[in-house]
């Protein structure tokens, strides 16, 4: 008999209903470097390779402790199947995770949040394995996506349950960590995919981009059903990156603010002269955003940015006094801050980035490749 198998979405909602669920990934220890599951509490993550286990005459002699329900991992699912079946054949409780870590870098969790009082439901999508936040906002029967990655269904899904129809997808920026999936839905959907035009072109040498796309500026709003999404141009990320606010109440801050950090202004190639600009989208936000306001990220870095019930996101008002480079009251001491944080992205980020303006495509495994591992779209 095959071993039995569980999701990554399945192996989340254990951990976090506090199951003492262990993990094992069976793949060379050099392999964890790309991408590996980092939700566990120390202690209750285990690699031996696969092949080392399976010579063992006993598995027991490998330290695991057969008493504990086992999750068994791989890079794409069949090395973990094998294992799963082999460990159970000696007593221990394994299941192998459909799809391994290919699965693992694409699995989401949807959590509700608060909807305020202009939206009728606000739903903050968790891809865990990037550390990449999505939002579906719906008011009135109406609804926006903003910042989806390429795997829609979801979104999708939740839309037609909360019985709405899709209105406008928006991009707080141009990603570099993932591949959007905005434009492809907003064509599919028939909707407007909204950018600002700074983003619309390919960052290291100014080409243009060749996606089709409804240009947003400071000021510009989105309106659906009884609320209305209001854009503030908070540059140094990128170029073009924005904050959509609905009122005083929330702010999605894509990687210009995150919970612990802020976006990097390194990933263009023009660090001295986006860390000015996004210092002054910073102290512009201190002067102007009200304490209240929940801010609610694109992306997060550890476990530590999460509420306690899992979600990210603060008030506006805690992040000035727990957010470093937020709290910082000098210029030159974040000049001197970001010099020292700033260095070498991953090689796949300029690739993405060609992806996302449309000067490139990339195939469902290519695409695979060039996501793994977390974001590291934070300074920090």
């Amino acid at each position: 008999m095959s071993a039995p198998e569980m999701t990554s979405e399945e192996f989340v909602a254990a951990v976090e209903a506090g199951e003492e669920i262990h993990l094992l990934d069976v793949r060379a220890p050099f392999r964890l470097e790309s991408g590996r599951i980092d939700i566990l509490p120390e202690g209750r993550f285990h690699n031996i390779q696969g092949s080392k286990l399976l010579a063992l005459e006993d598995p027991l002699a490998s330290g695991l402790d057969p008493s504990k329900r086992l999750a068994v991992v791989c890079g794409v699912g069949s090395d973990s199947s094998k294992i799963a079946k082999y460990l159970n054949e000696h007593g221990f409780h394994a299941a192998s995770i459909t799809r391994g870590i290919s699965g693992w870098m694409e699995a989401t969790v949807a959590r509700e949040l608060a909807p305020g009082k202009s939206l009728d439901r606000l739903v903050q999508f968790d891809r865990i394995g990037k550390g990449a936040l999505g939002y579906v906002l719906v008011s009135d029967g109406q609804a926006v996506i903003l910042d989806p990655p390429r795997h829609t269904v979801r979104y999708l899904e939740t839309i037609d349950g909360a019985g709405a129809k899709l209105g406008a997808v928006a991009d707080t920026h141009a990603h570099a960590d993932y591949i959007s999936g905005s434009h492809s839905l907003a064509l599919l959907e028939d909707v407007p995919y909204r950018l600002h035009a700074a983003d619309a072109v390919y960052p290291y040498d100014g080409t243009p981009g060749k996606i089709a796309y409804e240009a947003v500026a400071e000021g510009s709003t989105i309106r659906f059903g009884r609320a209305e999404l209001r854009v503030v141009h908070t540059p140094g990320h990128t170029e073009g990156s924005v904050t959509y606010r609905l009122g005083d109440e929330l702010a999605f801050t894509g990687d210009f603010l995150f919970v612990a950090s802020v976006g990097r202004p390194d990933l263009g190639g023009k660090t001295d002269e986006w860390t000015k600009v996004l210092w002054k989208s910073l102290d512009r936000a201190r002067r102007e955003w009200p304490k209240g306001m929940r801010v609610l990220p694109a992306h997060y870095a550890t476990a530590a940015e999460r509420n306690g019930d899992h979600s990210v996101g603060r008030s506006f008002g805690e992040l000035l006094s727990s957010n470093a480079p937020l709290g910082m009251k000098s210029e030159a001491a974040f000049t001197a801050w970001v010099k020292s944080k700033a260095g070498k992205f991953p090689d796949a980020y300029k690739t993405i980035k060609a992806i996302n303006v449309g000067l490139k495509r990339a195939t469902d495994l290519e695409a695979e490749e060039l996501e793994a591992g977390k974001n590291e779209c934070a300074l920090g």
